[in-house]
């Protein structure tokens, strides 16, 4: 009964058959399914986490009078859409809502949902921009850029009365680097890559690394055809991080910093429980 259930369960690996047809004895069997198991249960508890958080941003600061809509990046995001258009299909509400992506993932997700997809040519001015974060520390500074769209990601919040956070409770410290260890990334000009490596770590200690794609020769690509640094910080060092962004952005041949200061006004925290907890500005 094990390979079956384990095959149902979807956990069993390219490697499986082989080892049971050898006799893999059930106390490996056991650990692996319970291994498993637990990877699948923490992914489910994480994305409900991220569903609370987005359903609670959207209900309370997208209303009736609410007319473009910012949407960000990542994995958080995704639930925030979800919610956006059922309140405009199922609920009928927010009819006249314009939606302005902040990625190739943002305009996808928005089409996807049948969503109105604007642009900041013709919607400069957005009422609120709602997006996930890699960590928020306890001054709301944040890190974003895991996912490769600081930049656009930073240009469309810049436009938004209001920025919004929804993250799940693994990015929430008290100061940075406590939760997310890879670093602050930071959108570079390609040709520009050694020099400003160079810099950044004259200037501020640490190691910053050109971030190398896992499924395509050499190093991953922005949205915009730019590349990213991953600057990892030094640990035990006080950093004034509004300093170090403007210090950083001054740079010759960076773009744009994963060092979002004093930009947004409320986060949203999907808890393990259910619950959703709030931090403000």
């Amino acid at each position: 009964m094990l390979k079956p259930l384990l095959l149902y369960r979807g956990f069993l690996t390219p490697q499986l058959p082989h080892l049971i047809s050898f006799g893999i004895n059930s106390a490996q069997a056991s650990t692996l399914f319970r291994r498993n198991y637990c990877k699948m249960d923490d992914k489910i508890a994480l994305d409900a986490a991220k569903s609370a958080a987005a359903q609670a941003a959207v209900d309370q600061w997208v209303t009736e009078d609410t007319k473009v809509v910012g949407v960000g990046s990542g994995s958080t995001i995704v639930f925030a859409v979800e919610r956006l258009a059922e309140r405009v299909w199922k609920e009928g509400a927010l009819a006249d809502m314009i939606c302005v992506p902040s990625s190739y993932q943002a305009r996808k997700l928005i089409l996807d949902h049948n969503l109105t997809l604007g642009d900041l040519d013709r919607n400069p001015k957005i009422d609120v921009y709602i997006d996930g974060a890699d960590e928020v520390d306890s001054h709301m500074v944040l890190i974003k850029g895991g996912g490769g769209c600081l930049m656009q990601e930073k240009i469309v919040a810049s436009c938004a009365k209001t920025v919004i956070i929804i993250a799940d409770y693994t990015k929430k410290s008290l100061r940075l680097g406590e939760q997310w260890c890879k670093g602050i990334p930071i959108e570079i000009a390609p040709m520009a890559h050694v020099p400003v490596k160079l810099k950044i770590e004259a200037l501020f200690g640490g190691e910053a690394s050109l971030r190398i794609a896992l499924k395509k020769a050499g190093p991953i690509v922005t949205d915009n055809g730019n590349f990213l640094l991953d600057w990892k910080f030094l640990a035990k060092r006080e950093y004034n991080w509004d300093e170090v962004n403007r210090a950083i952005s001054m740079i010759p041949g960076v773009l744009e910093t994963g060092l979002f200061v004093d930009m947004a006004s409320k986060c949203y925290f999907g808890m393990a429980d259910g619950s959703v907890k709030t931090q403000n500005k």
